[in-house]
């Protein structure tokens, strides 16, 4: 039997998610109810009509002070735990933890970050600059030591994640960049395509990372977002303090050995030239020119790739 498929003649309880309504939660929850799994969402608050998913059912409730957590996995068997947001995940998963052992939950899925393990958080300035990664080591342990059986994933930088700070990094003047800084940037969808199998498996402990195709160097990474946007921004490379960094820069956030996304950072940039393009009126981007494309993987909606 498929590990994807529910067993036939057995009405499966419903997948509780976390974070079902973010970029990975979508996507898990869409892959969820095609393999004919009940899901339900765990948001602080229930999306407008417009935004819900149908065959999905929505339930409040606040990780982070606890309230409505108890219903909200009261009668289910597995818990998928996507909800982060850099500040309080510790405290999240223990209130998480808290109530699905009450529930007697048999399956708690956690998604994490490559080098949460790796990232040494001692001083200040570190917690400044890489405080996520401390936050992400802390759930993991609570997941672990939870009693719970449990799964959980390390995934390196999204793709999404990426363009988005690109973004802001956009807009100053001049671009300061740490000297030697990589980045290994990996789809939600293949996140999601590994996290799925997971979630409706046995539970396996930590299980190998999900990491990018490709190994980058951020400023590669940042110019091809400046080319698809048609800015010009000079970039200057600066050092950085502290074990943190020093670990950060060392590669600790990259999983060479576990590069088994599907996406590269070039085909992102095509993707989203070819949907300015299609916004533009099929503008010519400069330095980036038009080609033909097929569709987005995420969108569905027709692209043209940049040469």
């Amino acid at each position: 039997m498929n590990e994807t498929t529910p067993a036939p003649g057995r009405t499966p309880t419903p997948i509780v998610v976390t974070g079902g309504t973010g970029t990975l939660g979508r996507l898990v929850v869409k892959r969820l109810l095609a393999a004919g799994v009940p899901v339900r969402v765990l948001s602080r608050s229930i999306p407008d009509a417009a935004a819900r998913r149908p065959g999905v059912e929505y339930v409040a409730a606040d990780l982070e002070q606890g309230d409505g957590i108890g219903a909200a996995v009261a009668g289910v068997d597995t818990v998928v735990h996507l909800a982060g947001s850099g500040t309080g995940d510790e405290l999240k998963a223990r209130n998480l933890v808290h109530a699905a052992s009450a529930a007697q939950v048999k399956h708690l899925v956690y998604i994490s970050v490559v080098g949460a393990d790796r990232i040494p958080v001692v001083t200040k300035t570190d917690r400044n600059m890489f405080g996520y990664f401390e936050q992400k080591r802390a759930a993991e342990l609570v997941v672990a030591e939870s009693g719970i059986p449990h799964t959980t994933l390390r995934a390196t930088q999204f793709d999404e994640l990426v363009w988005l700070v690109a973004g802001v990094m956009a807009k100053l003047p001049v671009i300061p960049l740490p000297r030697g800084l990589r980045a290994q940037p990996v789809a939600a969808a293949d996140v999601a395509d590994h996290l799925v199998p997971l979630a409706l498996g046995a539970p396996a402990g930590l299980v190998p990372d999900v990491a990018g195709p490709r190994v980058y160097d951020a400023a590669e990474l940042l110019r091809g977002y400046l080319r698809a946007v048609g800015k010009r921004r000079p970039i200057v490379r600066i050092g950085l303090p502290g074990r943190a960094a020093k670990a950060m820069l060392g590669g600790a956030n990259l999983s060479p050995e576990r590069a088994v996304g599907t996406r590269t950072w070039e085909e992102v940039v095509a993707e989203q030239v070819g949907q300015r393009a299609v916004e533009d009126g099929d503008a010519e981007l400069p330095g980036i020119g038009r080609r033909g494309g097929g569709r987005s993987r995420t969108t569905g909606r027709p692209v043209k790739a940049g040469r």
